[in-house]
């Protein structure tokens, strides 16, 4: 048993009613830009996961190099 037309209709008109239009564009407003924002941070973030492995990778390579340089010096 779901929510037919008509009982959806009636409670948009009753928070309409309620808040006023105003009020709901400025929420709708603010919670798009919330969204936007957490997209962003999210984003970001993976961003920085991705340059810190790479970083590792990097350092990890360049340690290998140098034992392979010091093991021929050796050798």
């Amino acid at each position: 048993m779901g929510i037919s037309v008509w009982q959806l209709a009636i409670i948009v008109l009753i928070v309409v009613l309620l808040f006023g239009t105003k009020k709901l564009k400025s929420l709708g407003s603010d919670l798009g830009e919330s969204v936007k924002g957490f997209k962003k941070a999210i984003k970001d973030d993976d961003q920085k996961d991705a340059d810190f492995k790479q970083s590792l990778e990097n350092t990890a390579e360049k340690s290998a190099t140098k034992e392979q340089i010091k093991d021929k010096e050796q050798a």
